[in-house]
């Protein structure tokens, strides 16, 4: 017979070894250094056995430890994790957003310190990000193809270059989520625009009226974190670089569907007639977003694609024929492209249009003015 005392002993001590077993791993503080010696911090978690690895990457408004609770839940799933703290923020040193070139060294440094640990599987890693953290993961897929097997991405965008790569990566598994309240509004129309770009066939959408932007849809939808977890057990665990193929696909808003074709060869030119025809029905109709469509001129630019650059500015001028923005862009693609009649003619535009703009707030009409008038200044007052 056991004494009660002994038998509440004995209790006692089965709960709080059962609680200890069911407690989350503890994340490790480290120092990662930069190729130029910068300091930056990260958070490791390692999981109880050897198993694949995922690099975490936070938004431009938050630091690493936003991660903590998914990392705690990957780690107990058997993946071991890595946070880091992007060059400026949280506890690493630098200027935030003020070195943005050398994220890509930086970041790659965590990527080897995680793939170096022991247990890792090198050939088996997950990288996810919100926000600016978007794009970071996508390109340090590009950067690994071999070793990365699985993305998330949560509330953000991506290049042409990075969008052109999962166009390509048909065997790269995509998970993104997003909210309709997101505080960005252009990212409501460009996670899905992303998301579309995507080739793999098992690519999942997690849509959500309200939840804010990137990580912080965690607190309004805490299920997220194991949806996250649920996606990287299988794509990293159970089947490495695949993902089921999903039964009913995300239906893109029309704005993403336009904007996935306006991103293709010769697509300005098939969103023009697409525009044409729906301004026959209704005159004020709105298709794509004027911002995104100005940025993909702006890239075509500085990719030297001068040509396809005037296709996409000209069509952003005849869906938004009132909005001064888009002349000053469309003069700086003429002026790239040597037109400088062109050019100057679309400048004065953007500065016609400035007198009666009460769209645009005070800061930005400001920036127009000072671009329109600069490039005025540049040419002359008259023909050349």
């Amino acid at each position: 017979m056991i004494r009660p005392r002994v038998l509440s002993l004995l209790l006692f001590s089965f709960l709080v070894m059962n609680c200890a077993a069911q407690l989350p791993p503890a994340g490790r503080t480290i120092d990662l250094a930069a190729s130029d010696g910068a300091t930056l911090k990260a958070t490791y978690f390692a999981a109880a056995k050897p198993g694949p690895g995922v690099l975490l990457l936070h938004q431009c408004n938050r630091q690493r430890k936003v991660w903590d609770q998914l990392a705690q839940q990957l780690a107990g799933a058997g993946i071991n994790v890595l946070t880091l703290d992007l060059r400026g923020f949280g506890e690493s040193s630098g200027t935030p957003m003020g070195e943005l070139e050398k994220w890509p060294g930086d970041i790659d440094a965590a990527f080897q310190y995680l793939v170096s640990q022991p247990g890792v599987k090198r050939d088996v890693i997950g990288v996810g990000g919100a926000s600016c953290g978007v794009n970071n993961s996508i390109q340090t897929a590009r950067r690994h193809p071999g070793e990365v097997k699985s993305l998330v991405l949560l509330s953000g965008g991506t290049d042409s270059a990075g969008r052109q790569f999962l166009r390509q990566a048909a065997e790269l598994p995509v998970l993104a989520a997003l909210a309709d309240d997101d505080e960005f509004r252009a990212t409501v129309d460009v996670l899905p625009w992303i998301f579309s770009a995507s080739s793999n066939p098992g690519k999942k959408f997690v849509h959500y009226a309200t939840g804010g932007h990137g990580s912080d849809m965690f607190a309004v939808h805490p299920e997220l974190r194991g949806v996250i977890v649920d996606w990287y057990v299988t794509t990293l665990i159970k089947t490495p670089g695949r993902a089921p193929v999903a039964k009913d696909g995300y239906p893109l808003p029309r704005g993403s569907q336009m904007l996935a074709l306006i991103d293709k060869p010769g697509g300005a030119a098939q969103a023009a007639e697409k525009l044409a025809e729906a301004r026959r029905r209704d005159p004020k109709v709105v298709l794509f977003p004027e911002v995104i469509v100005n940025l993909m001129g702006y890239e075509h630019v500085q990719s030297g694609d001068i040509k396809g650059a005037l296709e996409i500015l000209k069509l952003n001028a005849t869906a938004f024929p009132d909005s001064p923005n888009v002349y000053d862009s469309l003069s700086d693609a003429y002026l790239a492209d040597g037109q400088k009649d062109l050019a100057r003619q679309n400048a004065r535009k953007a500065l016609e249009l400035l007198a009666s703009d009460t769209v645009d707030p005070e800061p930005r009409r400001n920036a127009i003015r000072d671009s329109a008038q600069q490039k005025l200044k540049q040419l002359g007052d008259g023909p050349q």
